[in-house]
């Protein structure tokens, strides 16, 4: 008795996810995508897996499984990863209160989190700016992956492993019932999940236009430093990033931070600019980044916003050794709901899943494997 197909429409890894928890649901798994090789917002972001951003129970839980099984992964393909945790600095007094906060709420609920001083900080990790640094939320769950390499890999062990088989440069131009259309050639399936990101409206632009659903643009720089050898030994946040992640809205503190940003630098607000750093197995740093939100965008990098991410960066580390040697902009879709994903089905036999608002890395393993046990 023969399987009953899937057909998973886009190779990102949201479609990645999709197509692992389909064949081992017990499906027969074909992925399309119009590339030939993954291009778009999954490889161009930090590589962070960032469980310490996702509020408490359901979304941090699902956290919490697709770093498991991001790990199960990396490990088999024996791909470098840096599980070196998070750092989020405080500078002033309204930052340090969030981060007490974040503390004492996040240690009630089990996190692996502290708090930590500037002694601390300035003893066990390199190029902190130490002047007027306060101290730094500390948390032990956020591992970082080059993105490039690690999503590179990801189809040819879902090949081998399971034998999900691909269709590269293959653009699916129709998808009706139980039916896609790629190349002018017609292929069946019993399910197709269409997991193409911000280019799901070309497939139903309708649906697409009644969704809570805009596009983001990002801009994000890559940096190597003059030592080979140097390690930062941790992602690096400040201030910016405890506005920018849903986790840390649970404090009280946090009106009166927001306040001040808005006082005082209401143009990294306008641009929806937080400052991280990650640094992968090769040394290599990457830095970002900002959140423009629109229908489309122009295709050019703004200069100022990597200027506001740099001059931001200045106050929290030392990058006098650190030379650019990569910058870029991705685009992905958020909902506007605030709804943490887009979820439907179209019509019998064909879903959507899709605007996972930047948190593919963090969450796609655990969003797919739900979903599918769903359907």
């Amino acid at each position: 008795m023969s399987k009953t197909k899937a057909i998973v429409v886009g190779a990102g890894i949201v479609g990645l996810a999709t197509a692992k928890a389909l064949v081992e649901k017990g499906f027969q798994v074909e992925v399309f995508d119009k590339s030939q090789f993954a291009l778009g917002a999954s490889v161009r972001n930090f590589g962070m897996l960032w469980p310490v951003g996702q509020p408490e129970g359901a979304l941090y839980n699902r956290a919490l499984r697709s770093k498991e099984i991001w790990l199960d992964y990396l490990h088999e393909m024996n791909i470098p990863f840096n599980e070196c945790g998070s750092l989020h600095l405080a500078y002033c007094k309204e930052e340090m209160d969030v981060v007490e906060d974040i503390y004492s709420l996040f240690k009630e609920k089990g996190r692996p989190v502290s708090v930590v001083d500037k002694k601390y900080i300035t003893s066990n990790y390199n190029g902190i700016n130490a002047n007027e640094l306060l101290g730094a939320l500390r948390s032990e769950d956020e591992v970082i992956i080059d993105p490039r390499e690690g999503i590179k890999n990801l189809p040819d062990y879902l090949n081998n492993k399971y034998n999900i088989q691909f269709h590269w440069g293959s653009a699916v131009t129709n998808v009706r019932k139980n039916r896609i259309t790629s190349a002018n050639k017609e292929y069946e399936a019993d399910l197709i999940c269409i997991c193409s990101g911000a280019d799901f409206e070309t497939l139903y632009p309708e649906v697409y236009k009644t969704q809570p659903i805009i596009k983001t643009k990002l801009q994000m720089m890559r940096f190597q430093h003059n030592d080979p050898n140097y390690n930062i030994g941790a992602s690096i946040c400040g201030g910016l990033s405890l506005l920018h992640y849903k986790s840390f809205r649970a404090s009280s503190a946090l009106t009166k931070l927001r306040l001040k940003i808005e006082e005082e630098i209401p143009e990294f607000l306008k641009y929806g600019i937080h400052v991280m750093v990650s640094q992968n197995n090769k040394g290599e740093l990457t830095v970002g980044d900002s959140h423009e939100y629109a229908l489309d965008f122009e295709p050019f990098d703004k200069i100022e916003i990597n200027e506001m991410i740099l001059s931001y960066l200045k106050k929290m580390m030392h990058i006098e050794e650190w030379k650019m040697i990569q910058s870029w902009n991705g685009v992905y879709p958020i909902m506007t709901n605030n709804a943490s994903e887009l979820f439907l089905e179209v019509e019998p036999g064909v879903y959507i899943l899709n605007g996972i608002g930047g948190h593919g890395m963090t969450m796609s393993f655990g969003f797919a494997e739900e979903v599918i046990n769903k359907i």
